[in-house]
């Protein structure tokens, strides 16, 4: 193949064949989802849908070639495969990028006004929104893009009206007055799950509330004295010492309104003072108390997270220059106690990292726990099966004690809430069209609803809102319920369940049948990646590089179920040094391949060696295993079982083994036969490889000229072959032991690599298998080890003097030092190298002897220590064997 050698550069360059690729796949339409009838035979999965804001980052690629893995793989197992891709709108972060950019002109949104400034975010959209679409493909996404949906386009749109409409009507969602996570810096409510908390440190404020009627107080424990002028009750439990209070009535000790003393289950009498100040409109625990006992709600504290006017001479001031003012005069009054240093959780917003205020406002909710109910049953009857299973029951807890969600949010960008309130009457329409007219009294003059929804409402309904819903499309009829949800367990909450909740609420089914649950990418040392911490691996500069291929593999190696991955760029430059392999395995191989006729055949009466039957063997087991491990989504150890096959049994071994009949040394038939081989393994060996590094394998296959089409055209090797000979996989690994003690053995004489030597011994009993496979390849054994004689030995022959020898399974190796090494000198080295061995023995069985070590020490540290005396043992044995048969020279 002169003519492909020509062609083919010594080393592999990734990026023109990558991009070269990519085209081709999708000029050829190769992603592109067919439904047919057989239903049995689709595979559907929905993207994560990242947001349009962003980049490409390291949680998306490992995500993303997880899912591509799987889907290439499928399409090359028969089945009719979805991947459909998409970006979400993302309405916080979005809004915020497009005022940033309005704030460089010196005006805010409410100068452009409503209309204007979406029209301005639109527009950012359509500049910058395709970005991350284009990295996705650089990784080598299998997306059809045709089909690529957007959580605010139309259809999309159409699909949440629908369900706000359907669910408001059935009477849950609806809208009230909460105390809801408020973040002052977006103007937006958050959902529980959108507050991050972090541990910060704080103080713990000790505060008297004088009686109204008689002497003394009661002292509460705060951290936040500035909302003491929102208190309206002190709070003691029934059962504990203090229910004796309930019933009178203290004093605020700023503002001095006088608040009685009452019950509630919600106070922890072991916690802090025992008494509880109740603050309901800037505490979500207090809010709860307040319904109970019909209290008013006292709101201090503004949308900008500043003092109001409620708060006398507080007015206006941030809540950390309030809460300064708020010690001082307690302190001055003599109502301060005392103060202790504390750290405490406390909420962030997740978008902008703003401290959430508490906040009373009126708000559109979803009444969760209906939904929740019917997405534990699914789980339960094992219709969504969780891998990690761990993660069920993490699912279970939260489903098992949902609240209320928030849904709506205080942005102009997103799906504005359909809700329209009469000016004249008062009433609510709700409608999937915009109306005209109030639907109680006719009146014209009504307003729509100036909130939006939550980023998460229209993404909860991606599995069938992506696939056409609510109309009855083929794709929807044909594709849902979806396959597999491949997402990080950090949005479980945010996303799995409530999809799994509209799911089973609008199409009666559940939205797939497996959820994947993938850890985290952490640096090698472990620490989450973040910009602030500089370690932040792109996974664009990694493709740049190293190529999508080298980023894909190593992500894909590096899987282990329910294990966070450690990434270095050392790491991935491990796997381009595996692309390189194939390639230049690959050039050998189509060097040795005639190019003047077409690929040889594999047939049942070319005469095979015993390497040749042992790596079709082998070849047949991988394919079986990983046809195994993918279908349960075992990426990870078939990424690495491919790796070891291929770099290891193919080009460590196997072609080493096959060049003395290319060469022509063993005759013609050898030689077609060995190309035949070679031809079939590395046929089937792209083939296995392709899913997890598609671009490499598409321009071997091509070079190779296998033929079939594209390489994901073609049938997934099944394992099963008319080639496979179970007994040659015993023999070869005699055959490899052999060779790698004689290796060992060269070392420990240190003999040069590139030297000879004369004489080796394998002794063994008449009839062995190790003694067929030695008489059968002897020659190989001979040229791979280099030496000039391999000799058998029967079981009670004389092992030849001066010689170092190793047992093996079935028998003992020797390789004859006499003639080439100082005999003295090497006896004396052995000698010393039996003191240190002597020595680390006995370290080591002390250690063992010591009652307290293996009493304290943990399990596997003593095992290891275990391990360590019986291999020390061993070696100071074989020392002694390889002493005593140089002295008999």
């Amino acid at each position: 193949m002169s003519q492909v050698l020509e062609n083919m550069a010594k080393t592999y360059d990734p990026a023109p064949i990558e991009d070269k690729w990519y085209s081709t796949w999708m000029e050829r339409g190769l992603f592109k989802a067919r439904p047919e009838r057989d239903k049995s035979k689709a595979f559907s999965i929905v993207i994560p849908p990242p947001n349009v804001t962003g980049s490409l980052h390291m949680g998306h690629a490992f995500n993303h070639t997880f899912q591509d893995i799987l889907c290439r793989y499928k399409r090359m197992k028969g089945y009719n495969v979805l991947w459909l891709p998409g970006t979400d709108h993302a309405g916080i972060a979005t809004q915020n990028v497009v005022e940033r950019r309005i704030a460089a002109e010196g005006k805010s949104r409410h100068d452009l006004g409503r209309d204007e400034f979406v029209r301005r975010v639109w527009e950012w959209k359509e500049e910058f929104g395709s970005r991350i679409i284009n990295q996705m493909k650089k990784l080598g996404n299998s997306c059809d893009w045709d089909r690529e949906r957007f959580t605010l386009d139309e259809g999309l749109s159409r699909a949440v009206r629908t369900v706000f409409v359907r669910l408001f009507k059935k009477g849950l969602i609806y809208k009230g007055k909460y105390i809801i996570n408020w973040c002052p810096r977006c103007h937006t409510a958050l959902s529980d799950i959108e507050v991050e908390h972090e541990e910060q440190k704080g103080k713990f404020y000790h505060v008297r509330y004088p009686f109204v009627n008689g002497e003394g107080y009661v002292v509460v424990a705060t951290t936040r004295p500035e909302t003491i002028w929102g208190d309206v009750a002190i709070a003691v439990h029934p059962r504990s010492e203090k229910a004796s209070l309930a019933g009178r009535t203290v004093k605020v000790p700023l503002g001095g309104r006088e608040i009685p003393i009452i019950e509630d289950i919600m106070v922890d009498p072991e916690f802090g003072t025992g008494c509880v100040k109740i603050t309901p409109a800037h505490d979500p625990n207090d809010f709860l108390v307040g319904q109970r006992h019909n209290l008013e709600q006292v709101q201090v504290i503004d949308e900008n997270g500043r003092m109001n006017s409620l708060a006398p001479g507080y007015e206006g001031l941030s809540l950390e220059e309030a809460r300064k003012k708020a010690a001082q005069e307690l302190s001055d009054a003599g109502l301060l106690e005392k103060s202790e240093d504390m750290v405490h959780s406390v909420g962030h917003c997740y978008r902008c990292s703003t401290v959430v205020e508490p906040y009373l406002s009126e708000q559109w909710f979803v009444k969760a726990k209906p939904l929740a109910d019917a997405g534990v049953k699914v789980v339960e009857d094992g219709l969504i099966e969780w891998t990690p299973e761990q993660w069920k029951k993490i699912y279970y807890q939260w489903m098992e004690n949902i609240r209320d969600w928030c849904i709506s949010r205080q942005l102009w960008w997103g799906h504005r809430i359909p809700a329209w309130t009469c000016s004249d009457c008062g009433n609510i329409t709700v409608s999937e069209t915009d109306p005209d007219v109030c639907e109680k009294c006719g009146s014209a003059n009504i307003i729509q609803d100036e909130d939006v929804l939550d980023t998460w409402f229209s993404s909860a309904l991606w599995p069938f809102s992506t696939l056409g819903w609510p109309d009855k499309t083929e794709d929807l009829d044909y594709y849902y319920p979806t396959s597999l949800m491949v997402t990080g367990f950090d949005i479980i909450f945010f996303w799995v369940a409530r999809m799994i909740m509209m799911g089973l609420e609008f199409m009666d089914e559940v939205p797939f049948r497996d959820v994947y649950i993938h850890a985290l990418i952490r640096d090698e040392k472990g620490q989450k990646m973040s910009k602030s911490s500089g370690n932040v691996i792109d996974p664009l500069d990694m493709i740049e590089k190293y190529g999508a291929d080298a980023l894909r593999m190593t992500l894909a190696a590096l899987t282990v179920q329910g294990r966070d991955i450690l990434l270095s760029t050392g790491k991935i430059e491990t796997y381009r040094l595996f692309m390189n392999k194939i390639w230049n395995a690959s050039r050998f191989a189509l060097m040795n391949l005639d190019e003047s006729r077409e690929l040889p055949v594999l047939s049942a009466d070319l005469p095979l060696a015993l390497h040749d039957r042992w790596i079709l063997t082998r070849k047949a087991q991988v394919a079986g295993e990983v046809t195994r491990l993918l279908d349960s989504f075992s990426t990870g150890e078939a990424a690495r079982l491919l790796y070891d096959f291929v770099w290891g049994d193919l080009c460590d071994w196997y072609l080493e083994l096959s060049k003395p009949a290319l060469r022509g040394d063993e005759g013609e038939e050898r030689l077609n036969a060995t190309r035949a081989v070679m031809a079939d393994v590395f046929r089937d060996v792209l083939l296995l490889l392709h899913p997890f590094i598609p671009f490499v394998t598409e321009e071997l296959w091509e070079l190779f000229n296998f033929g079939g089409g594209l390489i994901e055209e073609n049938t997934w090797p099944s394992g099963e072959t008319g080639f496979a000979f179970p007994e040659a996989v015993e023999k070869m690994s005699l055959f490899q032991e052999t060779v790698r003690i004689l290796r060992n053995l060269r070392a420990e004489a240190r003999v040069a690599p590139q030297s000879f030597v004369n004489h080796a011994t394998v002794q063994t009993a008449e009839g062995t298998v190790l003694s067929q496979v030695v008489g059968e390849n002897r020659e190989l054994m001979q040229v791979l080890s280099k030496i000039r004689e391999i000799r058998t030995l029967g079981e009670s022959a004389q092992k030849p003097s001066g010689s170092l020898s190793s047992q093996m399974e079935g028998g003992e190796v020797s390789l004859v030092v006499g003639d080439i090494l100082d005999i003295e000198a090497e006896i004396r080295r052995l000698e010393q190298e039996a003191e240190a061995v002597k020595k680390n023995l006995e370290t080591t069985a002390k250690k063992l002897a010591n009652e307290s070590f293996i009493n304290r020490a943990p399990a596997e540290v003593v095992e290891k220590e275990r391990e360590r005396l019986a291999e020390n043992k061993d070696r100071i044995a074989r020392i002694q064997e390889n002493i005593a048969s140089l002295k008999r020279s």
